[in-house]
């Protein structure tokens, strides 16, 4: 659910969207357990998905995104703290950036 245009912003990092893996129709638990193969940090702006999945034995760190809106322009401001998020990332451990 995040824009794929918050990428362009995540300079110096390997960004794809489910969309782009080809991953639109696997679920929650099942996604993190697939990006955990291919990636150090799933990030979303899905607040439920920390409290429903078991984020801490799945080797991926968790970033939750809590902008106004999941719209770009409100996901933008938190750029700096995702990119410190990102470099700071541990698996299993799940953060929150909030506006």
């Amino acid at each position: 659910c995040v824009d794929w245009r918050l990428s362009r912003l995540l300079t110096g990092n390997y960004v794809r969207s489910a969309r782009q893996m080809d991953w639109l129709a696997v679920r929650n638990g099942e996604l993190l357990a697939l990006a955990s193969e291919h990636f150090d940090v799933f990030l979303t702006v899905d607040g439920n998905l920390a409290f429903q999945q078991p984020v801490t034995s799945i080797p991926i760190a968790v970033i939750v995104l809590r902008g106004k809106t999941s719209r770009l322009k409100d996901l933008e401001p938190l750029v700096p703290s995702i990119l410190k998020a990102i470099k700071d990332a541990k698996p299993g451990i799940v953060q929150f950036i909030s506006s």
